[in-house]
C-alpha cells in the first residue's frame, strides 16, 4: 500500500486516529498491548510519519542543524557519524551546513534557521570572529543550541569538547621526556577556544621543566587559508627546533614535506606530534604520533544533550559543560633518537 496514513492504520485496527497517533509516540495514555498492535501494523505496512504534519500540529520539525567549519576534516566527519547515530535512534533528521571558516557564511546560515526551520542547532564555531550575536539571536528565538569542540567560552549553552589542555600538556610533556628542548608550537588561529587551551598547556609544560618560554617559538596560521610552506620552512630553519607540536594534522603533514626537503630526519633530527583523527597517521613514514580526540563520542554526546533539551529534559543545574578525554598514540615520529 502506498502513502499509508494514520487514517489507514486506524481503520484497519478499529481505533481512532488520535489513539494510533499516541500509540506511535509511546504515550503513557495508551496501554502496552495497543501500542504493540499499532506498531506491528505500522511496520508491516511500512508506515512513514510525516514530519511536516507533525510540525504543523506541534511546531516540532524533528530536524536539527549541524554547523561545522569543514567537512573534509576527519574529526568533523567522525562527529557527523556520532550525531547521526543518536538522531537516527530518535527519528530526527540532520541538516549539515559547512561554513568554510567564513564568519559571514555562518551568520547567513543561522539567519536562515530562524523561524522554526529546525528544533535545535549543534555548532562548532568558525575561526574568524568571536562575535556571537547571531548565535544569541537563535537562542532568543527559542532554538535550542549545543556547542561542541570549538566553543564560545562565555556563551550560555551546553558545551562538549575534548580535554584540550590536559591532552596538550601530556603531548608536549612526551616531547620533553624524549629530550626535546626547542619545541615549536604551530597553531590554527588565534581566536578559537581550542587554541587557547593548547597554547596555555604548551607554555605550562615549558615552565614546569625550566625551559625558556619564548613566544617567538609559536606561529599562528589562518585555518581558512592554505599553509604557506615557504614561510613555514623559513620559520623552521630560523628556529632550529628539535620538536614540533602541531595543533592540527595538516600542519604536521606540511612539516613532513618540509623536513624531507631540508634533509631533516624524523625523529632523529626533529620529532613531531599533532592533534589528529587520521587513520593513515600510522601509515606515514615515519608513522605519526597523534593526540586522538574522541570525535565520534563528542558527536553522540552533543546530539544527546541537544535532543534532551528539545524534549524538555533540561538539566537541573543549567547547562552541561563536558570534557571528554583524548588518547595519545606514540609512534615513530617521536621515538627516541638513535
Amino acid at each position: 500500500m502506498k502513502n499509508v496514513t494514520l487514517k489507514h492504520l486506524a481503520s484497519k485496527l478499529g481505533l481512532s486516529v488520535s489513539t494510533v497517533s499516541r500509540a506511535l509516540t509511546d504515550s503513557y495514555e495508551i496501554n502496552v498491548e495497543t501500542k504493540k498492535r499499532v506498531k506491528a501494523l505500522a511496520e508491516e505496512l511500512n508506515y512513514q510519519p510525516n514530519p511536516f504534519a507533525a510540525f504543523l500540529r506541534k511546531h516540532i520539525s524533528k530536524t536539527i542543524a549541524l554547523i561545522i567549519p569543514e567537512i573534509s576534516n576527519n574529526f568533523f566527519s567522525l562527529v557527523i557519524k556520532g550525531v547521526e547515530t543518536i538522531c537516527a535512534e530518535k527519528d530526527y533528521y540532520v541538516l549539515i551546513y559547512e561554513t568554510h571558516e567564513d564568519y559571514k557564511k555562518e551568520v547567513r546560515i543561522t539567519n536562515h534557521l530562524i523561524g522554526g526551520r529546525v528544533d535545535g542547532v549543534l555548532i562548532s564555531v568558525n575561526s574568524e570572529s568571536d562575535n556571537c550575536q547571531h548565535l544569541q539571536e537563535l537562542v532568543d528565538r527559542n532554538v535550542k543550541m549545543v556547542m561542541f569542540d570549538r566553543v564560545v567560552e562565555n556563551f550560555n549553552a551546553s558545551k562538549v569538547y575534548s580535554d584540550d589542555y590536559d591532552s596538550s600538556f601530556a603531548g608536549v610533556s612526551h616531547l620533553v621526556n624524549r629530550g626535546c628542548k626547542r619545541i615549536l608550537f604551530l597553531k590554527a588561529g588565534d581566536k578559537l577556544s581550542t587554541m587557547h587551551q593548547r597554547e596555555k598547556a604548551y607554555f605550562d609544560v615549558l615552565e614546569k621543566n625550566n625551559l625558556p618560554k619564548d613566544p617567538s617559538f609559536v606561529k599562528s596560521f589562518v585555518p581558512s587559508k592554505e599553509i604557506d610552506l615557504e614561510d613555514l620552512t623559513k620559520f623552521i630553519v630560523e628556529k632550529k627546533p628539535d620538536a614540533i607540536f602541531c595543533s592540527v594534522e595538516r600542519l604536521a603533514i606540511g612539516c613532513y614535506d618540509i623536513c624531507n626537503n631540508l634533509g631533516l630526519n624524523i625523529p632523529n633530527d626533529i620529532k613531531i606530534i599533532t592533534f589528529s583523527c587520521l587513520n593513515v597517521a600510522r601509515l606515514l613514514n615515519p608513522s605519526l604520533s597523534t593526540i586522538s580526540q574522541p570525535a565520534f563520542e563528542i558527536g553522540k554526546t552533543a546530539a544527546r544533550l541537544l535532543l534532551d533539551e528539545i524534549e524538555g529534559k533540561n538539566l537541573a543545574d543549567g547547562f552541561a559543560n563536558l570534557s571528554l578525554p583524548s588518547t595519545i598514540i606514540k609512534r615513530d615520529s617521536t621515538r627516541k633518537s638513535l
